[in-house]
């Protein structure tokens, strides 16, 4: 029978956990973690991961800033606002939501956040220090994931890993947390030959390469465990369209021993991870311990 792995409630598990830590860190230190998200041009998909964020970090007694942007404008104005807030003391993390308009480098942008205030990860100083084994902001895509796996399978060490995906922004890291916590690990790509057999081989695969429904049944092996970062858009006969990851679900759940759902799977818990972000930042800016032991206390 296998496992449906639910990071929704995880989530808001995790939520909860890190209000209660917000909540110590006002009390104690009269401290409130400021979020601050920037949004620019009116993407439909990308207003509901804004509207969202802003709300949990609300829930969780977090100040949430939002700043949205027209499509036209300036990079310049885009720099002016991320070092506005680079110098706002009461902003402690800082999101800037992808994709950005083509006029607009969105490297520049995100290295122009100061790092401790990145609560994304994707600054090439916290993307540094992650690969080579030290204490950084993580990409919270990652994190989750990670979580997800150290809450089913509790000591990874020695797992065979296969990472189907090399972006900076989820590949890359979540190899580099795989091999931290000590699994063998193997990203594969476009390029790589025998792609199936080498997912075959994975006692965890994590799939974040895009496209839909591209993992099968067959490319799994059995009691596997499946992480699916994929979130895509298909058409269906009414015209309303539906949500599926890159792996072909019916078929994995099948095989695999537990699985990720799309979606209700690993969404939720970037979210959260967010969140867990932002008390981290805010804590190493004040020069404070972070509150160890959130993610165990939260699902116990």
């Amino acid at each position: 029978m296998t496992d449906i792995i639910d990071g929704k409630q995880m989530a808001a598990k995790l939520r909860a956990q890190i209000g209660i830590e917000v909540a110590r860190l006002r009390e104690t230190h009269q401290i409130t973690p400021g979020l601050a998200v920037v949004l620019v041009g009116e993407d439909p998909a990308s207003q509901v991961y804004v509207r969202n964020k802003g709300r949990q970090a609300t829930e969780a007694a977090m100040n949430s800033y939002e700043h949205r942007l027209p499509p036209s404008v300036s990079e310049a104005e885009l720099l002016e606002l991320i070092e506005r807030l680079n110098d706002d003391a009461a902003v402690h993390g800082i999101l800037v939501q992808l994709p950005l308009p083509r006029h607009i480098d969105a490297d520049r942008v995100l290295n122009a956040i100061r790092p401790d205030k990145d609560i994304d990860g994707f600054h090439p100083l916290n993307a540094g220090i992650l690969a080579t084994g030290g204490d950084a902001l993580v990409p919270c895509t990652p994190l989750g994931c990670l979580m997800l796996l150290k809450h089913r399978h509790g000591d990874l060490s020695g797992m065979r890993a296969v990472v189907l995906g090399r972006s900076n922004i989820v590949g890359k890291p979540m190899a580099a947390l795989l091999l931290r916590e000590n699994c063998t690990v193997t990203v594969v790509h476009s390029k790589t030959r025998d792609l199936a057999d080498e997912c075959r081989r994975a006692d965890i695969l994590v799939a974040a390469v895009g496209r839909p429904e591209m993992v099968k049944g067959d490319w799994i092996k059995p009691g596997a465990t499946v992480i699916d970062v994929g979130i895509n858009r298909v058409d269906t006969p009414d015209g309303k369209g539906r949500l599926v990851g890159d792996v072909d679900y019916a078929s994995a759940a099948a095989v695999a021993g537990a699985i990720t759902p799309v979606p209700g799977g690993v969404g939720p818990m970037t979210i959260a991870c967010l969140l867990h972000n932002t008390l981290e930042a805010t804590c190493r800016q004040h020069g404070l311990p972070v509150p160890a032991g959130i993610f165990e206390a939260a699902w116990g």
